[in-house]
């Protein structure tokens, strides 16, 4: 660990302490003015009153007229929720992963979207000495994975060339999509079929295989995946392999709330 990460670790910001205390005392009153508000953080009212404004734009604090007070609308509810959703689902999609690593020894990964790309929230690695390179928290392209498939298939194209509109497809490989339009043709393919596929799209000699993964409202919020080199694809693990993710992907979406 170098100085420059010492220094950020020791002395925290002080622009975001001050609006956290801020958010800290509007959870702790049902609404404050500027003036209580600056003697609870310590604060001028000037400082106070631009952080409001700050945070009023962005829609976590909220104010009627021009009356002085504040209090914290529910967009912070919603985030947290968001959060605390992704938590349900990796407790439980986990068993699931690794009963399918056990059976396959090749590396899982549940993914969901997040704009233009994929995050990985959880993995499962592989068993062999040749592996798939990723970790949570990584990002890839939705055009060039088989869960960003997934997690596109079912939108309405209007809405997927709206998500790309300002994305230019860089080509990892040859077999990379380089337009939304040739993305398009193949997203009916993964609706209709109901798994989506990386053929090399990402990395040379790696595939993978996605299946989606529904909410009580029957959004597609997650991909649940396996990856595997091409050395050692076959049909036979081809046609296991989907069987094996679309029967999970459904399980857990039907702990999730979802009813086909």
């Amino acid at each position: 660990m170098n100085n420059e990460e010492n220094a950020l670790q020791i002395e925290p910001v002080s622009s975001v302490m001050k609006m956290f205390a801020i958010i800290t005392a509007l959870a702790e009153h049902k609404s404050l003015g500027i003036t209580e508000l600056s003697q609870i953080v310590m604060s001028s009212k000037s400082t106070v009153y631009r952080f409001l404004q700050t945070m009023k734009m962005l829609g976590f604090v909220s104010q009627e007229g021009d009356d002085d007070r504040y209090w914290l609308t529910l967009k912070l509810f919603e985030v947290s929720s968001k959060a605390l959703e992704y938590v349900d689902l990796v407790s439980l999609t986990e068993p699931y992963m690794a009963s399918i690593g056990e059976k396959t020894k090749e590396a899982l990964h549940l993914g969901v979207r997040d704009g233009d790309s994929i995050i990985y929230i959880y993995k499962v690695d592989a068993q062999y000495n040749l592996r798939m390179q990723s970790r949570i928290g990584g990002r890839n392209p939705l055009y060039s994975t088989a869960i960003g498939k997934v997690l596109l298939a079912e939108r309405s194209e209007s809405d997927i060339r709206q998500i790309f509109e300002k994305v230019d497809f860089i080509p990892s490989t040859a077999k990379t999509h380089v337009s939304v339009d040739s993305l398009l043709e193949e997203l009916n393919d993964v609706k209709s079929q109901g798994y989506g596929v990386d053929n090399e799209e990402q990395e040379e000699g790696l595939r993978c295989i996605a299946a989606p993964i529904y909410d009580r409202l029957g959004n597609v919020i997650a991909g649940l995946s396996v990856s595997f080199p091409t050395l050692r694809h076959s049909s036979e693990k081809f046609d296991q392999y989907v069987s094996l993710l679309q029967d999970a992907a459904s399980s857990i979406s039907e702990k999730l709330g979802y009813k086909k």
